[in-house]
C-alpha cells in the first residue's frame, strides 16, 4: 500500500502529515512555508508513494466555507492538475487547532511550547488525517 498525506493549508503556514504505508497511523511530518509547499511535495512525492492527499475543508460553525477557503480552492486544483494520477480529498477541519491544543496540554508540553504555531499546525494536520482513515474504516 500506498501513503496517505494530509494538509493543514495556512496563508503564511502549512502543516503535513502521512500515514505509515498500511494507513493505520497518521503522524505529523512537518511545517512548510505555504509559499513552498508545491517544491515541498514535489520533493517528497519523488520520494514516497502516496494514494491520496487530503486537505483540510475550513467550515464555520454553521457549516458555511471559512474566508481560509478562498485561498484553498485554486490550491487544489493546482494540485489535481500536477498529480492527476493522485486522489485529492477534502476533511471536514473544524476543531482541529483546539484538538492539537488540547493535545499538546495533555501530553505535558510546557505553556511556551505549546505556542509553536508550526507545532500546531503540524498537529492539525495529524488530527485531519487520523479523522479521514477513522471515517474510512466506519464506512468498511
Amino acid at each position: 500500500m500506498s501513503r496517505l498525506l494530509s494538509i493543514d493549508y495556512g496563508k503564511k503556514r502549512t502543516g503535513i502529515a502521512v500515514s505509515d504505508p498500511l494507513q493505520i497511523i497518521a503522524n505529523g511530518l512537518t511545517t512548510v512555508e505555504t509559499s513552498k509547499l508545491f517544491e515541498f511535495l514535489e520533493d517528497y512525492l519523488k520520494k514516497e508513494e502516496v494514494e491520496s492527499i487530503i486537505v483540510g475543508l475550513p467550515k464555520q460553525m454553521n457549516g458555511q466555507p471559512s474566508e481560509n477557503m478562498k485561498r484553498i480552492e485554486p490550491f487544489v486544483n493546482r494540485l489535481k492538475k500536477l498529480y492527476p494520477k493522485i486522489n485529492i480529498q477534502y476533511f471536514d477541519e473544524r476543531f482541529t487547532s483546539k484538538l492539537a491544543h488540547q493535545a499538546m496540554i495533555d501530553g505535558g508540553l510546557k505553556k511556551q511550547d505549546r505556542r509553536n504555531k508550526e507545532l500546531v499546525d503540524e498537529i492539525s494536520a495529524t488530527i485531519i488525517l487520523q479523522g479521514y482513515m477513522e471515517s474510512r474504516r466506519i464506512r468498511l
